[in-house]
């Protein structure tokens, strides 16, 4: 097979590293990939929000599957584009339609859809320009923290959690004003769920389903998970806390009714349901849909993942992942990010990467890096992906650590707490 990965961060470098194991992957194809997804494959400069431009290539370069890291390309509608075109429909797009989308690209709809299958969430409301003072006098009501998501895509930082009603109607006013851009247009304003969060990632044909290793991850900037949003720090895979019981429920409450609902809609959904949930007395609750895997749990999700991914994407592809058994590794794995100095908020790019060559017992993933000139530069907020196993969680991070403290480049920062509260 010649694959065609659209993407450029640690999760597409997860991914390139895992097709690159494969005895089916030809040819593997990356747009447009960063330094990392270089040595599994070839980059290509693409954007990957030009369907006619990836038709071309498609076309061109005897593409036989298209594998979508990123959600934007889903929310826009690729799997349609593929399936209405007459040169491009026998070509499986790994994503779902953008009807299946939408449970990440509106948080609204993925909340009445929840409803509809009586799944466990929190009680929400969501209000628009055009009610603010209602949204306003909806948040007085409410006991703080106050949750607000906008409603859209906000790359990961569109969750608010305050602490206080003024800072909320404060943001509230804010998001609908414009704060991140068309994502707020909308906001969902969300009862606080206290509890201990996890993520779990299940592969779907529409018709059947399978459950890949589960993981956590870190989304807070600061030690002891304080300070602003990220696109994630770190993660862990498995979670010692999700046991047999609590993930028999998480199978029963929410999965077996997420794949009812899209069969239920119609939805043509064919790969990942990434389900955030957070553990409340040992009860299950959803808190979001994202429609494909997460950056970071990927690159702790895939190490663990025995199974050969083109095989598995190809099972996706043919409706055929019944008869696919999935095999999974038994040590722990976990990833620290090395972030950009100033981030998330501004940051500086071009900082040179030194001793990457050096680390040999750690999986090292590829975010925001770029190589110019035979040198390895620093080339986003995310840079560089540290995964690691060991016989535990506790095991893989002091490797994990040990080889964070050896990677340099200018304004490093990363999480020494991942884990920290398990």
């Amino acid at each position: 097979m010649n694959i065609l990965l659209l993407g450029s961060g640690g999760r597409e470098h997860a991914f390139s590293w895992k097709f690159s194991q494969s005895s089916l992957c030809e040819k593997l194809f990356i747009a447009p990939g960063n330094a990392g997804t270089a040595t599994c494959g070839t980059n290509v400069a693409l954007n990957i929000k030009d369907f006619e431009q990836i038709k071309s290539f498609v076309l061109e370069n005897e593409i036989n599957m298209v594998v979508v890291g990123p959600e934007e390309p889903l929310v826009l509608g690729i799997y349609d584009f593929f399936k209405n075109d007459l040169d491009l429909k026998n070509v499986p797009v790994i994503g779902p339609s953008e009807e299946g989308a939408k449970l990440e690209g509106s948080k609204a709809f993925g909340k009445v859809f929840m409803a509809e299958q009586n799944i466990p969430t929190a009680a929400y409301e969501e209000f628009d320009g055009t009610k603010i003072e209602e949204g306003l006098k909806y948040i007085a009501t409410q006991t703080p923290p106050i949750v607000l998501k906008a409603d859209g895509l906000a790359a990961g930082k569109g969750v608010l959690i305050l602490p206080t009603i003024e800072e909320a109607q404060k943001e509230f006013k804010e998001m609908l004003g414009g704060k991140f851009g068309n994502a707020g247009s909308r906001v969902v304003i969300e009862e606080f769920l206290d509890g201990i969060e996890f993520s779990v990632f299940v592969l779907t044909d529409g018709k059947s389903y399978k459950i890949l290793p589960i993981a956590k991850d870190y989304k807070r900037i600061g030690e002891n998970d304080e300070g602003l949003n990220t696109g994630g720090m770190g993660a862990v895979s498995p979670v010692p806390f999700v046991d047999k019981v609590l993930m028999d429920k998480v199978e029963e409450r929410v999965i077996k009714p997420t794949i009812k609902g899209i069969q239920e809609r119609g939805f043509d959904y064919k790969g990942f349901i990434f389900i955030g949930l957070i553990r409340v007395n040992n009860e299950p609750y959803v808190i979001e849909y994202n429609c494909r895997m997460g950056d970071p749990e990927t690159e702790v999700v895939f190490p663990r993942l025995k199974n050969d991914l083109a095989q598995l994407m190809k099972a996706v592809g043919d409706g055929t992942l019944e008869n696919k058994q999935i095999e999974i590794d038994e040590r722990a794995a976990t990833t620290m990010f090395l972030v950009s100095g100033g981030y998330p908020e501004a940051y500086e790019k071009g900082k040179e990467i030194k001793g990457i060559e050096a680390i040999e017992d750690s999986i090292i993933f590829h975010g925001g890096t770029k190589n110019v000139d035979g040198k390895l530069l620093t080339n986003g907020g995310r840079v560089i992906a540290v995964t690691s196993f060991g016989k535990d969680f506790k095991a893989a991070l002091e490797v994990s650590k040990k080889n964070a403290e050896q990677i340099d480049f200018e304004g490093k920062y990363f999480r020494r707490d991942i884990g920290f509260d398990l």
